[in-house]
């Protein structure tokens, strides 16, 4: 009955291969767990109480697009809104986290509202198939360079902005060590080399004294109380222009990082056909949701994350994947401190791998038109230049619908692209 409700026949996976590609995706992801009390606490949230919260918004998401949707993705929050929310929203304008959290939770009710009436939909629908290939090659540009840079393999430079880090650093080492594996075992056609590398790499660090042993294996749960229904008791203090910006920052970004993943990995895992995602309905609504329980029990925005890609490589083909993903959420918060010993440098050769992979994407564009060229190349350079997915589609989606304009091609653009060409300038002009 369960490999009838979630297809295995239909997308030829096995349980074997589900629960591999699951475990794959949650060391791929683990490091949230880590990061994003971290980055949250910085705005003087409970780092304990995110932590729970953290797990707790994962688990509900990911089981939702698993059940509901059937795709192989987890949905955990945003790494790109976290820092949004401390830096720019607490840190920079001086607003308190307890009201940020608001402005999430507005964001995210909005969010439903608009998944329910099936604009997102919509949106997602009507985006030219060309844009589709370049956001989802993008996606992998961008997971590339952020593996190459938790690795160390390349790092700022005050000059040329990146350069080739030191390589013989021992993390760094560590890392191009795993990276090297990883290739070797995918060319040799190797089932679960994604995996298997990050294992061999965890084992090797460990041996070699790089990797930390857990000082311990079982902890007790945080509690989720110092952060759990604030939002509850501050939504009179959102109502300003200045919040209501932040509320529109929260919305669209989530709304086009969620948009890009999605195109992304349902792709990745020949789910999209002929342009068309199906499900993507029951997908939408799972995300925005888990943004609604995420406000309440204290962490800043979710959104579908694109380091499932790994799990996907590695065989996820069904929401069985995400079933497992959830439950190893669940596992963690007991036993968070085995998290030690997946640090970004055992993640890194995963997700180096499995953007060159996405990258793919690029071969399928149409070339030969120029307008239909620089959108679709801004919008996979200026994912990984500008650390977001977000800004990637902007470019893309503002020079499209222009570029047709100037060619007298505009029969072939759908209406609503004009419309969200206008809405991303102004985005623009206010996340600047």
């Amino acid at each position: 009955m369960m490999k009838r409700f979630f297809k295995f026949s239909e997308r030829q996976t096995t349980y074997k291969q589900e629960f591999f590609a699951g475990l794959t995706t949650f060391l791929s992801i683990a490091y949230i767990l880590i990061v994003n009390p971290l980055i949250l606490s910085e705005a003087g949230m409970d780092k304990g109480s995110v932590f729970t919260a953290t797990a707790l918004t994962a688990i509900v998401g990911t089981l939702l697009i698993g059940i509901f949707a059937n795709y192989p993705i987890a949905i955990a929050p945003s790494m790109g809104l976290n820092s949004f929310f401390t830096f720019s929203v607490s840190i920079g304008m001086g607003i308190a986290w307890e009201v940020a959290l608001t402005g999430v939770f507005i964001a995210s009710i909005l969010f439903v509202i608009l998944s329910l009436m099936k604009i997102r939909e919509k949106i997602i629908q009507v985006i030219p198939q060309d844009l589709k290939y370049a956001i989802a090659s993008g996606i992998g540009f961008f997971i590339t360079f952020v593996g190459l840079k938790n690795a160390g393999i390349v790092r700022e430079d005050a000059d040329t902005f990146v350069q080739l880090g030191d390589l013989t650093e021992p993390m760094t080492a560590l890392a191009l060590f795993g990276l090297i594996v990883t290739i070797i075992m995918l060319a040799l056609g190797i089932n679960g080399a994604i995996f298997y590398g990050m294992v061999v790499t965890t084992i090797i660090g460990m041996i070699g004294g790089l990797i930390h042993t857990p000082s311990a294996i079982v902890s007790h749960i945080p509690s989720v109380a110092p952060t759990f229904g604030v939002v509850l008791t501050h939504i009179h203090e959102v109502l300003s222009l200045e919040m209501l910006a932040v509320i529109f920052t929260f919305l669209f970004v989530a709304f086009f990082d969620t948009a890009g993943a999605l195109i992304a990995l349902t792709n990745q895992a020949g789910i999209m056909k002929n342009g068309k995602i199906p499900n993507i309905e029951k997908a939408l609504l799972a995300d925005s949701s888990a943004g609604v329980i995420g406000a309440v029990l204290g962490t800043s925005t979710p959104a579908t994350t694109v380091e499932s890609s790994a799990g996907i490589a590695n065989g996820g083909r069904t929401g069985f994947t995400a079933i497992v993903v959830a439950c190893l959420f669940l596992l963690t918060l007991f036993f968070s401190p085995l998290l030690t010993v997946i640090t970004t440098e055992v993640t890194a050769p995963a997700l180096i791998v499995v953007g060159s992979l996405m990258a793919k994407q690029v071969q399928v564009i149409n070339w030969q038109e120029v307008e239909i060229v620089i959108p679709s190349f801004l919008t996979i350079i200026m994912m990984p230049l500008t650390s977001s997915v977000a800004t990637g589609i902007a470019f893309g989606f503002i020079l499209y619908p222009l570029l047709f304009m100037a060619k007298k091609r505009t029969r072939e653009i759908h209406p609503l692209m004009y419309i969200l060409s206008v809405l991303f300038v102004l985005y623009l002009f206010i996340s600047s």
